[in-house]
Protein backbone atom coordinates (compact mmCIF):
# COMPACT_ATOMS: atom_id res chain seq x y z
CA UNK A 1 0.00 0.00 0.00
CA UNK A 2 1.16 3.94 -0.57
CA UNK A 3 1.11 4.78 2.77
CA UNK A 4 2.12 8.55 1.70
CA UNK A 5 -0.96 9.33 -0.50
CA UNK A 6 -4.12 9.63 1.25
CA UNK A 7 -5.57 12.02 -0.86
CA UNK A 8 -5.49 12.19 -4.87
CA UNK A 9 -6.27 15.10 -6.75
CA UNK A 10 -6.59 14.05 -10.60
CA UNK A 11 -7.79 15.18 -13.62
CA UNK A 12 -11.22 13.87 -14.38
CA UNK A 13 -11.44 10.31 -16.15
CA UNK A 14 -12.97 9.52 -19.11
CA UNK A 15 -14.53 5.95 -19.68
CA UNK A 16 -13.13 4.36 -23.09
CA UNK A 17 -16.13 1.25 -22.65
CA UNK A 18 -19.39 1.96 -21.29
CA UNK A 19 -23.36 0.25 -21.24
CA UNK A 20 -25.69 2.47 -20.76
CA UNK A 21 -28.20 0.41 -22.32
CA UNK A 22 -31.55 3.13 -23.44
CA UNK A 23 -35.32 4.35 -22.78
CA UNK A 24 -35.78 3.30 -18.82
CA UNK A 25 -32.51 1.93 -18.03
CA UNK A 26 -30.79 5.60 -18.73
CA UNK A 27 -32.28 7.01 -16.02
CA UNK A 28 -29.84 5.03 -13.56
CA UNK A 29 -26.86 4.76 -16.05
CA UNK A 30 -26.29 8.07 -17.33
CA UNK A 31 -26.23 10.07 -13.70
CA UNK A 32 -23.87 7.14 -12.18
CA UNK A 33 -21.64 7.42 -15.33
CA UNK A 34 -22.07 11.41 -15.15
CA UNK A 35 -21.10 12.14 -11.41
CA UNK A 36 -17.24 10.88 -12.56
CA UNK A 37 -16.70 10.65 -15.99
CA UNK A 38 -16.43 13.73 -19.03
CA UNK A 39 -16.22 11.84 -21.80
CA UNK A 40 -17.69 8.17 -22.16
CA UNK A 41 -17.87 5.89 -24.81
CA UNK A 42 -21.38 4.43 -24.93
CA UNK A 43 -21.39 0.87 -26.83
CA UNK A 44 -23.70 0.33 -29.67
CA UNK A 45 -25.27 -3.21 -28.89
CA UNK A 46 -28.82 -1.76 -28.11
CA UNK A 47 -31.93 -3.54 -29.49
CA UNK A 48 -32.17 -2.23 -32.10
CA UNK A 49 -28.59 -1.73 -32.58
CA UNK A 50 -26.79 1.75 -33.69
CA UNK A 51 -25.62 1.18 -36.85
CA UNK A 52 -25.32 4.30 -38.49
CA UNK A 53 -24.99 8.04 -37.88
CA UNK A 54 -28.95 8.52 -37.74
CA UNK A 55 -29.11 6.36 -35.26
CA UNK A 56 -26.50 7.56 -32.89
CA UNK A 57 -27.94 10.71 -32.97
CA UNK A 58 -30.98 9.95 -31.50
CA UNK A 59 -29.36 7.55 -28.74
CA UNK A 60 -27.35 10.62 -28.03
CA UNK A 61 -29.97 12.76 -27.79
CA UNK A 62 -32.27 10.27 -25.48
CA UNK A 63 -29.05 10.35 -23.15
CA UNK A 64 -28.45 13.83 -22.73
CA UNK A 65 -32.49 13.89 -22.22
CA UNK A 66 -31.86 11.87 -18.67
CA UNK A 67 -29.27 13.73 -18.08
CA UNK A 68 -31.21 17.18 -18.05
CA UNK A 69 -33.59 15.41 -16.13
CA UNK A 70 -31.49 14.02 -13.23
CA UNK A 71 -30.12 15.52 -10.28
CA UNK A 72 -26.34 15.79 -11.29
CA UNK A 73 -24.88 19.19 -10.79
CA UNK A 74 -25.17 21.90 -13.45
CA UNK A 75 -21.42 21.69 -13.65
CA UNK A 76 -21.23 18.01 -14.16
CA UNK A 77 -24.15 17.97 -16.76
CA UNK A 78 -22.01 20.70 -18.53
CA UNK A 79 -19.25 17.99 -18.86
CA UNK A 80 -20.73 15.34 -19.96
CA UNK A 81 -19.81 14.23 -23.24
CA UNK A 82 -21.15 10.72 -24.34
CA UNK A 83 -19.25 9.99 -27.29
CA UNK A 84 -20.83 7.71 -29.93
CA UNK A 85 -20.04 4.32 -31.91
CA UNK A 86 -21.12 2.46 -34.73
CA UNK A 87 -22.21 -1.32 -34.38
CA UNK A 88 -20.07 -2.66 -36.86
CA UNK A 89 -22.44 -5.33 -39.00
CA UNK A 90 -22.08 -7.51 -42.56
CA UNK A 91 -23.95 -4.38 -44.02
CA UNK A 92 -21.70 -1.80 -42.91
CA UNK A 93 -21.06 0.61 -45.41
CA UNK A 94 -17.44 2.82 -46.46
CA UNK A 95 -19.96 5.52 -46.66
CA UNK A 96 -21.38 4.78 -43.00
CA UNK A 97 -17.56 5.33 -41.86
CA UNK A 98 -17.45 8.66 -43.55
CA UNK A 99 -20.26 10.19 -42.18
CA UNK A 100 -19.50 8.81 -39.10
CA UNK A 101 -16.39 10.20 -39.54
CA UNK A 102 -17.73 13.97 -40.15
CA UNK A 103 -20.38 13.30 -37.78
CA UNK A 104 -18.34 15.31 -34.64
CA UNK A 105 -19.99 12.77 -32.20
CA UNK A 106 -19.16 9.33 -33.49
CA UNK A 107 -15.60 8.39 -31.52
CA UNK A 108 -15.39 4.75 -33.25
CA UNK A 109 -16.60 1.78 -34.61
CA UNK A 110 -17.65 -1.37 -32.42
CA UNK A 111 -16.62 -4.83 -33.81
CA UNK A 112 -18.65 -7.80 -32.31
CA UNK A 113 -18.29 -11.30 -33.81
CA UNK A 114 -21.50 -12.53 -33.74
CA UNK A 115 -22.48 -14.15 -30.64
CA UNK A 116 -19.83 -13.02 -28.32
CA UNK A 117 -21.73 -11.84 -25.82
CA UNK A 118 -24.97 -9.73 -24.82
CA UNK A 119 -27.06 -8.66 -28.29
CA UNK A 120 -24.22 -9.51 -30.75
CA UNK A 121 -26.53 -11.61 -32.89
CA UNK A 122 -26.12 -9.06 -35.28
CA UNK A 123 -22.12 -8.53 -34.89
CA UNK A 124 -19.93 -9.54 -37.92
CA UNK A 125 -19.70 -13.31 -39.51
CA UNK A 126 -16.87 -12.56 -41.86
CA UNK A 127 -13.86 -10.39 -40.76
CA UNK A 128 -12.50 -10.78 -44.83
CA UNK A 129 -15.42 -9.05 -45.54
CA UNK A 130 -15.09 -6.06 -43.64
CA UNK A 131 -11.86 -4.49 -46.33
CA UNK A 132 -14.09 -1.87 -47.34
CA UNK A 133 -15.07 -0.50 -44.13
CA UNK A 134 -11.53 -1.27 -42.78
CA UNK A 135 -9.91 1.26 -45.32
CA UNK A 136 -12.18 3.79 -44.64
CA UNK A 137 -11.34 3.36 -40.91
CA UNK A 138 -8.03 3.95 -42.04
CA UNK A 139 -8.90 6.65 -44.10
CA UNK A 140 -10.28 8.57 -41.69
CA UNK A 141 -8.68 7.82 -38.75
CA UNK A 142 -11.43 6.27 -37.21
CA UNK A 143 -10.66 3.38 -34.47
CA UNK A 144 -12.23 0.01 -34.45
CA UNK A 145 -12.79 -1.17 -31.32
CA UNK A 146 -13.01 -5.22 -30.84
CA UNK A 147 -14.51 -7.51 -28.91
CA UNK A 148 -11.69 -10.38 -28.73
CA UNK A 149 -12.78 -13.61 -29.02
CA UNK A 150 -13.76 -16.01 -31.46
CA UNK A 151 -17.43 -17.12 -31.57
CA UNK A 152 -16.93 -21.27 -32.18
CA UNK A 153 -18.38 -23.62 -30.16
CA UNK A 154 -15.86 -26.01 -29.93
CA UNK A 155 -13.23 -23.04 -28.42
CA UNK A 156 -12.98 -23.46 -24.78
CA UNK A 157 -14.50 -20.61 -23.19
CA UNK A 158 -10.99 -19.41 -21.50
CA UNK A 159 -9.12 -20.15 -24.93
CA UNK A 160 -11.36 -17.52 -26.86
CA UNK A 161 -9.22 -14.71 -26.62
CA UNK A 162 -5.93 -15.97 -26.73
CA UNK A 163 -7.55 -17.46 -30.17
CA UNK A 164 -8.53 -14.23 -31.32
CA UNK A 165 -4.93 -12.70 -31.16
CA UNK A 166 -4.10 -15.42 -33.10
CA UNK A 167 -6.13 -16.20 -35.54
CA UNK A 168 -7.88 -12.72 -36.10
CA UNK A 169 -5.95 -9.64 -34.93
CA UNK A 170 -2.82 -11.13 -36.59
CA UNK A 171 -4.80 -10.55 -40.16
CA UNK A 172 -6.07 -7.96 -39.91
CA UNK A 173 -2.97 -5.58 -38.29
CA UNK A 174 -0.84 -7.40 -41.23
CA UNK A 175 -4.02 -5.85 -43.74
CA UNK A 176 -4.61 -2.52 -42.40
CA UNK A 177 -1.34 -1.64 -40.81
CA UNK A 178 -2.40 2.05 -39.98
CA UNK A 179 -5.73 1.65 -38.44
CA UNK A 180 -6.08 2.37 -35.18
CA UNK A 181 -7.27 -0.57 -32.81
CA UNK A 182 -8.95 -1.04 -29.30
CA UNK A 183 -8.73 -4.33 -27.92
CA UNK A 184 -11.32 -3.74 -25.64
CA UNK A 185 -11.46 -5.24 -21.97
CA UNK A 186 -8.52 -7.21 -22.27
CA UNK A 187 -8.44 -10.46 -19.80
CA UNK A 188 -5.33 -12.02 -20.58
CA UNK A 189 -1.05 -11.87 -20.54
CA UNK A 190 -1.31 -13.31 -23.98
CA UNK A 191 -3.57 -10.07 -24.62
CA UNK A 192 -1.33 -7.81 -22.68
CA UNK A 193 1.67 -8.86 -24.35
CA UNK A 194 0.23 -8.60 -28.14
CA UNK A 195 -0.40 -5.32 -27.39
CA UNK A 196 2.81 -4.35 -26.00
CA UNK A 197 4.88 -5.93 -29.18
CA UNK A 198 2.81 -3.39 -31.85
CA UNK A 199 2.98 -0.25 -32.65
CA UNK A 200 1.29 2.68 -31.28
CA UNK A 201 -1.77 2.39 -33.49
CA UNK A 202 -3.12 -0.78 -30.54
CA UNK A 203 -4.26 -0.09 -27.17
CA UNK A 204 -6.30 -2.01 -25.06
CA UNK A 205 -8.56 -1.02 -22.21
CA UNK A 206 -8.88 -2.88 -18.97
CA UNK A 207 -11.77 -3.55 -16.59
CA UNK A 208 -12.09 -3.21 -12.55
CA UNK A 209 -13.24 -6.53 -12.72
CA UNK A 210 -10.13 -7.75 -14.43
CA UNK A 211 -7.76 -6.22 -12.52
CA UNK A 212 -9.20 -6.80 -9.32
CA UNK A 213 -10.58 -10.48 -9.30
CA UNK A 214 -9.88 -13.84 -11.58
CA UNK A 215 -11.83 -17.16 -12.03
CA UNK A 216 -11.23 -18.39 -8.22
CA UNK A 217 -13.85 -15.67 -7.20
CA UNK A 218 -16.43 -16.17 -9.68
CA UNK A 219 -16.47 -20.33 -9.27
CA UNK A 220 -15.43 -21.19 -5.70
CA UNK A 221 -17.64 -21.58 -3.21
CA UNK A 222 -20.86 -21.48 -5.59
CA UNK A 223 -21.16 -19.36 -8.62
CA UNK A 224 -21.22 -15.77 -8.07
CA UNK A 225 -23.35 -13.99 -10.69
CA UNK A 226 -22.08 -10.80 -10.13
CA UNK A 227 -18.41 -11.61 -11.18
CA UNK A 228 -19.87 -13.35 -14.53
CA UNK A 229 -18.65 -11.06 -17.63
CA UNK A 230 -17.45 -11.48 -20.96
CA UNK A 231 -14.42 -12.15 -22.09
CA UNK A 232 -14.87 -14.34 -18.94
CA UNK A 233 -12.40 -13.80 -15.89
CA UNK A 234 -9.58 -15.71 -16.25
CA UNK A 235 -6.23 -17.10 -13.96
CA UNK A 236 -4.89 -15.13 -11.35
CA UNK A 237 -1.57 -15.34 -13.12
CA UNK A 238 -3.42 -13.52 -16.22
CA UNK A 239 -5.07 -10.86 -13.36
CA UNK A 240 -1.24 -10.18 -12.32
CA UNK A 241 -0.18 -9.03 -15.56
CA UNK A 242 -3.25 -7.15 -16.36
CA UNK A 243 -2.07 -5.38 -12.83
CA UNK A 244 1.22 -4.91 -14.16
CA UNK A 245 0.92 -3.45 -17.53
CA UNK A 246 -1.91 -1.03 -16.09
CA UNK A 247 -0.06 0.34 -13.55
CA UNK A 248 3.27 0.70 -15.78
CA UNK A 249 2.40 3.95 -16.71
CA UNK A 250 2.36 2.58 -20.36
CA UNK A 251 -0.01 4.76 -22.54
CA UNK A 252 -1.07 1.65 -24.68
CA UNK A 253 -3.38 0.85 -21.65
CA UNK A 254 -6.37 2.89 -20.13
CA UNK A 255 -9.61 3.12 -18.48
CA UNK A 256 -12.39 0.97 -19.99
CA UNK A 257 -15.01 -0.12 -17.43
CA UNK A 258 -17.74 -2.28 -19.60
CA UNK A 259 -19.59 -1.47 -16.82
CA UNK A 260 -22.83 -3.30 -18.13
CA UNK A 261 -26.05 -3.22 -16.27
CA UNK A 262 -28.86 -6.21 -15.79
CA UNK A 263 -31.24 -6.04 -13.61
CA UNK A 264 -30.69 -8.37 -10.61
CA UNK A 265 -33.49 -10.42 -11.39
CA UNK A 266 -31.84 -11.33 -14.64
CA UNK A 267 -28.06 -12.30 -13.55
CA UNK A 268 -29.33 -14.11 -10.68
CA UNK A 269 -31.19 -16.77 -12.59
CA UNK A 270 -30.96 -19.85 -13.99
CA UNK A 271 -29.25 -18.45 -17.26
CA UNK A 272 -27.81 -15.49 -15.71
CA UNK A 273 -26.35 -12.49 -18.26
CA UNK A 274 -22.92 -11.55 -18.59
CA UNK A 275 -21.97 -8.02 -17.42
CA UNK A 276 -20.38 -6.44 -14.33
CA UNK A 277 -22.01 -2.82 -12.72
CA UNK A 278 -19.47 -0.75 -12.25
CA UNK A 279 -20.37 2.77 -13.27
CA UNK A 280 -21.10 4.96 -9.81
CA UNK A 281 -17.91 3.41 -8.20
CA UNK A 282 -15.47 2.54 -11.15
CA UNK A 283 -13.02 5.46 -9.51
CA UNK A 284 -12.76 3.85 -5.90
CA UNK A 285 -12.60 0.36 -7.72
CA UNK A 286 -9.38 0.88 -10.07
CA UNK A 287 -7.92 2.98 -6.95
CA UNK A 288 -8.21 0.01 -4.99
CA UNK A 289 -6.72 -2.37 -7.35
CA UNK A 290 -3.96 0.42 -7.98
CA UNK A 291 -3.02 0.98 -4.24
CA UNK A 292 -2.70 -2.77 -4.15
CA UNK A 293 1.06 -2.35 -5.81
CA UNK A 294 1.52 0.52 -4.62
CA UNK A 295 1.29 2.53 -7.83
CA UNK A 296 -1.82 4.63 -6.70
CA UNK A 297 0.81 7.58 -7.95
CA UNK A 298 0.28 6.03 -11.65
CA UNK A 299 -3.71 6.14 -10.87
CA UNK A 300 -4.41 9.46 -13.36
CA UNK A 301 -2.11 8.54 -16.69
CA UNK A 302 -4.79 5.51 -16.54
CA UNK A 303 -7.95 7.15 -15.77
CA UNK A 304 -7.51 10.54 -17.19
CA UNK A 305 -4.99 10.97 -20.15
CA UNK A 306 -3.47 7.80 -22.03
CA UNK A 307 -7.33 7.18 -23.68
CA UNK A 308 -7.28 10.64 -24.45
CA UNK A 309 -3.94 10.96 -26.11
CA UNK A 310 -5.01 8.10 -27.97
CA UNK A 311 -8.00 9.14 -29.79
CA UNK A 312 -6.43 12.54 -30.28
CA UNK A 313 -8.21 14.53 -27.92
CA UNK A 314 -7.81 17.07 -24.96
CA UNK A 315 -7.12 15.77 -21.69
CA UNK A 316 -10.22 17.25 -19.02
CA UNK A 317 -9.19 20.26 -17.31
CA UNK A 318 -11.65 19.46 -14.43
CA UNK A 319 -10.39 17.43 -11.49
CA UNK A 320 -11.73 14.87 -9.31
CA UNK A 321 -10.33 14.01 -5.68
CA UNK A 322 -10.00 10.65 -3.79
CA UNK A 323 -9.43 9.89 -0.57
CA UNK A 324 -8.17 7.03 1.72
CA UNK A 325 -11.60 6.60 3.84
CA UNK A 326 -13.37 4.11 3.52
CA UNK A 327 -16.55 3.40 1.71
CA UNK A 328 -19.61 1.00 1.52
CA UNK A 329 -20.46 0.12 -2.45
CA UNK A 330 -24.96 -0.16 -1.79
CA UNK A 331 -26.21 -3.52 -1.99
CA UNK A 332 -28.48 -2.64 -5.06
CA UNK A 333 -29.77 0.73 -7.01
CA UNK A 334 -33.13 1.12 -7.85
CA UNK A 335 -33.70 0.18 -11.74
CA UNK A 336 -36.56 0.56 -13.81
CA UNK A 337 -39.89 -1.12 -13.51
CA UNK A 338 -39.63 -1.62 -10.02
CA UNK A 339 -36.08 -3.80 -10.65
CA UNK A 340 -32.93 -3.59 -8.96
CA UNK A 341 -29.02 -3.28 -9.85
CA UNK A 342 -26.62 -5.04 -8.34
CA UNK A 343 -23.31 -3.22 -8.69
CA UNK A 344 -19.60 -5.00 -8.60
CA UNK A 345 -18.80 -6.29 -4.80
CA UNK A 346 -22.56 -5.22 -3.49
CA UNK A 347 -22.23 -4.12 0.11
CA UNK A 348 -18.56 -4.73 0.53
CA UNK A 349 -16.13 -1.85 1.89
CA UNK A 350 -13.40 -0.44 -0.41
CA UNK A 351 -10.72 1.83 1.30
CA UNK A 352 -10.85 4.84 -1.06
CA UNK A 353 -13.75 7.22 -2.12
CA UNK A 354 -14.55 10.16 -4.16
CA UNK A 355 -14.49 13.05 -1.80
CA UNK A 356 -17.94 15.23 -1.70
CA UNK A 357 -17.31 18.55 -3.10
CA UNK A 358 -17.94 21.24 0.07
Amino acid sequence: MTDSIRELTILQPDDWHMHLRDDKALATTVPHAAESFNRVICMPNLVPPVKNVEDARAYRARIMQHLEASNVSAERKAAFDPRMTLYLTDHTTAQDIELAAQSGIVQAVKLYPAGATTNSADGVTDINACVDVFEALEKYNLPLLLHGEVTHDHVDIFDREKRFLDEVMVQIIAKFPTMKIVMEHITTSDAADFVLSQGNQIAATITPQHLMFNRNHLLLGGIKPHFYCLPILKRESHQKVLLDVATSGNPKFFLGTDSAPHATDKKEAACGCAGCYSAATALPLYATAFDSVGKIDRLEGFTSRFGAQFYGLPVNESTITIINTPMQIPASYPYFDGSSLTPLMAGETLPWSIKKSL
